[in-house]
This record gives structure tokens, sequence and C-alpha cells, in this order.
């Protein structure tokens, strides 16, 4: 593997591409009343985007952006007043008046625009997973902290009240003491382990910017098997179903078990690696060291076919993702909208107990409202949680990738006992871009 220059992690300090051309200004939260409609952009607003678009559109929506010109059209139905871009490092240029900016674009390009937006001084909201690489995510979390910016990311479940019920009953110690996590999902973002990238070259279609979808990335030519959606099974552009899904479902056990760095990630099964495309049903090891109120504890993330075998062992029922807490004194399953606590015999007349953690006022009002409020405190996902969420799953991949058992220093952000994990850590950009 290419190794990761010096003058390289010296570009982690700048920022993206023509970044220098916009002028950081103070937000709204901080010169208007609370009742002020604040100025929105949106990168990507179809697809996952058009939700992001339509909690939006109770703000003003000054400028849209996607590569798509088709996608584009159809958001400036629901947005007439909005200025509209194919890259947007042209919209920072030209808009002067955004207050905040949702990035809904595919994963390799998350970080790029959120991290020229920060630096401005603009609040972000970024979906899942914040970034495509450890590197992007520590350098977001850390302009997010500096500037004292609002910031969400996009895993909405979060503000659901089934989690709630969750995270409460897990922290009044309900099942006892956890030492074991399960955590999976039966999606198969990923390719076969003899794939290969397309050879053909055909014409990119004339409503596609192709090199603005490319975005950071090393170019490469234009093909249907990369857009739409399929980016997901390529590591140029995705991280496969780990990359996916896991920020959503692993965001329970972070939560209530107040995890932060792994110690150690490894991938215990899987496919031959791909150097080319994500895996199909993989199963990844992390340890976690104890925290204050929690024993040291082992979590385990399992995707396409794979499933624990902990299911069967405590006679849980079998679906199709999940997460499940394996407690001194029993086990509970969850999953977006339900939980159950095992064996139910048990707990069939246990006290829940009371409700501690308040109903979310909405995923993307929450980011709204701390903007208007100046408390970058109040989203529940900021990109201090999130950020640290994204790089344990990330740490997954990397480790899946190596092959090897990889020893994480976080406050150091990198792996010690595997070297040329490092180079996954940090993805080269290619000319013209850097953080």
């Amino acid at each position: 593997m290419k190794s990761i220059s010096r003058r390289h992690f010296m570009k982690t300090g700048a920022a993206v591409a023509l970044a220098s051309t916009v002028v950081a200004r103070p937000g709204l939260a901080q010169s208007a009343a609370p009742s002020s409609k604040l100025n929105i952009a949106v990168i990507g607003p179809a697809n996952r985007g058009a939700a992001s678009l339509a909690e939006m559109l109770k703000e003003n929506v000054v400028a849209l952006c996607d590569v798509d010109a088709r996608y584009l059209e159809a958001a400036k139905g629901k947005a007439p007043s909005a200025q509209l871009f194919s890259d947007f490092r042209q919209m920072f240029e030209k808009v002067k008046d955004i207050d905040g900016v949702c990035v809904c674009t595919p994963d390799h390009t998350h970080a790029a625009p959120s991290v020229m937006a920060m630096r401005a001084g603009i609040h972000c909201y970024c979906e899942k997973p914040l970034a495509h690489d450890v590197r992007e995510c520590r350098v977001m979390q850390q302009i997010a902290e500096e500037k004292k910016l609002v910031t969400q990311m996009g895993t909405q479940i979060h503000a659901g009240e089934n989690y709630r019920r969750v995270v409460e009953l897990v922290q009044s110690g309900v099942v006892g003491p956890i030492e074991e996590v399960h955590v999976w999902c039966g999606k198969g973002w990923g390719l076969p382990p003899n794939a290969t990238r397309p050879t053909d070259t055909p014409p990119v279609p004339d409503y596609l910017n192709w090199d603005a979808w490319i975005g950071p990335a090393q170019m490469r030519p234009y093909h249907p098997r990369y857009v739409p959606a399929h980016w997901r099974r390529w590591w140029a552009f995705g991280n496969g179903t780990i990359g996916d899904m896991a920020c959503h479902y692993m965001d329970l056990p972070f939560w209530a078990l107040e995890l932060r760095d792994c110690l150690t990630a490894e991938a215990i099964d899987g496919p031959p690696v791909n150097l080319e495309g994500c895996p199909l049903n993989l199963t990844v090891k992390y340890t976690f060291p104890a925290r204050e109120k929690f024993p040291a504890c082992t979590l385990y993330w399992y995707d396409g076919d794979k499933r624990p075998a902990a299911l069967k062992q405590y006679g849980v029922p079998e679906r199709g993702a999940g997460v499940l807490f394996v407690g001194k004194e029993g086990v509970m399953f969850a999953d977006y909208g339900s939980h159950a606590l095992y064996p139910q015999e048990k707990f069939r007349d246990f006290k829940r107990p009371d409700k501690s953690i308040p109903a979310s006022i909405g995923h993307h009002n929450e980011w709204l409202q701390a903007i208007r409020d100046n408390r970058p405190e109040d989203c529940t996902c900021k990109f201090g949680y999130s950020g640290r969420l994204t790089e344990t799953v990330l740490l997954g991949t990397v480790a899946y990738r190596t092959g090897k058992e990889l020893r994480w220093d976080a406050d150091a952000m990198k792996v010690t006992n595997v070297p040329e994990a490092n180079d996954l850590i940090a993805i080269e950009y290619r000319d013209g871009w850097i953080l």
C-alpha cells in the first residue's frame, strides 16, 4: 500500500480546495430573533436527501446543489427561490448568506463540503456515516468544536421513542452488567471477491457532472455500475453494509453503554478481501475499556446473511436487524421500533423504570432549534458523539482490509500494531482536494 506522507497529514489543517474564497461570518443564532427563518442549503436533495429537503422547507432554502441536473430540477420545484449549483464549491463561493447546510451526498463526499462549510462558520447537518475515513471524521469533529458550531449526523432513529426506552432499561441495570453486545443488519451492499472495475467507458450522461460526483476520490471513468446507489459497493466511494447501516444500529449501544473509542477491531469472519469492492457477509469484533458506570465489553457486528449465535442461545426470535444486549441477569433485544427482555418468564412482572429521557422534537428540528438558540450541546448526535461512533464503524472496515486485529490509539489517531492500516485511516485525496 502507498504510505501517507508527512506533507499529506500537514494538509489536514487546510480547507477544502477553494475554501479560502469563503469568508467566515457569524451565524444567525448570534444576531437574529429566535422566530427568524434560517437560510439553508441542501447538497444532494434527492433520494435520502429528499427527506432532509422536506424538513428544511419550513426555513428559507436559499441554495440547492446536486451533480444530477434531473434531481436538481425536481428539487427546484419544491424550493423555487433557491439558487442552483452542480458543484458545492461554487455554491459556497457565490451564496454568502447560508446559516446551515445539509450534506446528503455519497459517503466519499461527506467531509469535503462539511469542512468547507464549517470553516466558513456554517452549521452542518451531515448524513451517516459522518465521513468516508477516520481522518475525515476527526477533522470534522475538531472544526465543529473549534468553531462552536451546531452539528448533527443523520441517524434519524436516534430521535425515536423506542431507543430512549431501551437506553433507560439498559442503564437501570434490569439485565445486569453488560459485557457483550451483538449488532446485525441483513442488507448486502457488497461485491463478490473476484469482482473488478468495469473496463468499458460509456459516455457520461449529459445531466451528470461526473467530476463533481467523483469529488476528492481518485478519478476514474464514469460507469452506471457506480451511480446511482451502487457506489456503496466500492471502497473508493463507500464502505459496504457496515458503512451504510452500522451507525444506525451501533448508535444504540454507544448511547446506552456510553461507549466512545474502541481498544481493538478485528474482522473475525468474511470473504477474501477484494481491493476494489466491499464484502458481503462480514463479522467484526470490537473491544471497549471499562467506563465509569460500565464494565469492559465486546461488541460484534454482523451483516448480510450473518446472525449472532446468541439469538438461539437465549431463545430470541430471529429478526433481519437488531441489537442484543447480553447481561449477567438476562438479555434484551431491540430494533428500531421494539424491544423485549429474555427469558420472558423471568421478566414477565418486572417494573419498568420511569421515563428519564425526554422526547425529541425531531432529529432535524433539534439541529434547527439549536442553531436558533446557539446551543450546540442540544443536538443528540452532534459530531463530538457521532464522529467517534463513525470512527469505530470505519475501523471495522480497516481491520477487514488488513486481515489483522488492530490496536487503536484514539488520542494519536493511529493503529499501533499494524503500520499499513494507517494508510486506510487517512485515504489520500486526488490533486486539488485537501482537508
